[in-house]
């Protein structure tokens, strides 16, 4: 049964509730209407005795969710909206919504998942990936920072994989997702539809677990666990410049592939992202991760890069973004330190 129908498809199936990003020919790219459509039904099922568990995916077979819409974000600074404060605001209540949520909930991510694609679904209880799946967190590739909470998970992934994953943008297939804990159980993708059947009358984490397991598969080996060794050795530092050294002088060619990709991406962002992993692994509560990623994306839209990366990768395409700064060395402390500081009145708060 349709119970809403628009850019979030909401149905209803016995004790399953399913909420459906709608925009497939824009990878289903998450606006501000979408994320306050969600997380109103959301906290009324929350506390609704009929709705046993809750199931986000997305329309199409392209992917769950490419990210948040950055066109609305990047027309908003130019215009002085306060646009970007209010979604950030709305989209990381509702990841922690979704983190804290009291009842099963399942996403699944088919296909691209990126940037705000991953804050709706990688802090799920049971999160479903196939083999079409792509996870990544791009961002300082466009002058912005792995944000949604991602660092929360980043610092706990195994090793320095969390890292090279931060300061790379390099994209995790289903075994790599699985591996570095942003993702549960495999799925077939000709499996998927029979899912909300499957769901329809789950109230418990067990019973969810016992559905998904009659239909999943497992996996081979993937890339980042063999490729964990020397990862470890070259991110192991709290230092951007240490980093690129020891990929610099690595034998493996797989690093100097990752410092490659560096190279091209904002200094700034490298340096507000590795500090922003590494706070993250004294976080306790995937809560703090949140509070600092409003800090850093509010400085990042009222800055230099992250206006100039969208502008060269979706505005003018010329994928030519002048950063600024544009070499590591000139990145100061300053610079950084001005990205985790206090925003005041805006700070976000959450209920516990």
């Amino acid at each position: 049964m349709i119970l809403h129908e628009s850019e979030v498809i909401v149905r209803a199936e016995r004790a399953l509730r399913r909420l459906t990003l709608n925009r497939p020919r824009a990878l289903n790219a998450l606006t501000l209407d979408m994320a306050v459509t969600m997380t109103e039904y959301l906290r009324s099922w929350a506390t609704d005795a009929e709705v046993g568990a809750v199931l986000i995916d997305g329309a199409g077979e392209r992917g769950l969710c490419a990210g948040g819409d950055i066109r609305a974000l990047y027309d908003a600074a130019k215009s002085g909206s306060s646009l970007p404060e209010r979604f950030w605001s709305t989209e990381y209540h509702l990841n922690v919504l979704i983190a804290r949520y009291p009842k099963p909930v399942i996403a699944v991510m088919d296909g691209v998942v990126m940037g705000g694609g991953v804050g709706i679904s990688a802090h799920a209880s049971h999160r479903v990936v196939t083999e079409r799946s792509v996870v990544a967190m791009p961002e300082v590739g466009i002058g912005f920072f792995p944000d949604v909470g991602a660092s929360f998970l980043l610092a706990r992934a195994p090793g320095h994989v969390g890292t090279y994953l931060a300061l790379t943008g390099d994209r995790m297939n289903a075994t790599d997702a699985i591996y570095c804990g942003f993702a549960d159980v495999h799925i077939a993708a000709e499996k998927l539809a029979e899912l909300p059947a499957a769901l329809a009358d789950c109230r418990t984490a067990d019973d969810v677990r016992k559905q998904l397991g009659k239909i999943s598969t497992g996996l081979a080996p993937g890339r980042l666990k063999a490729a964990q060794p020397w990862i470890d050795v070259g991110f192991d530092a709290n230092q951007v410049e240490t980093i690129f050294e020891r990929l610099q002088s690595s034998n493996v060619d797989e690093a100097h592939s990752a410092l490659a990709t560096m190279q091209k991406a904002s200094p700034t962002s490298l340096k507000i992202t590795l500090r922003n992993v590494r706070a993250a692994v004294s976080f306790r509560r995937v809560e703090e991760s949140f509070r600092q990623d409003y800090r850093i994306a509010l400085a990042c839209i009222a800055g230099h890069d992250f206006i100039e990366g969208i502008r060269a990768t979706i505005v003018d395409k010329d994928r030519s973004p002048k950063w600024r700064p544009d070499k590591l060395e000139d990145v100061t402390t300053e610079i950084v330190d001005r990205h985790f500081k206090s925003v005041g009145a805006l700070e976000l708060t959450f209920a516990n």
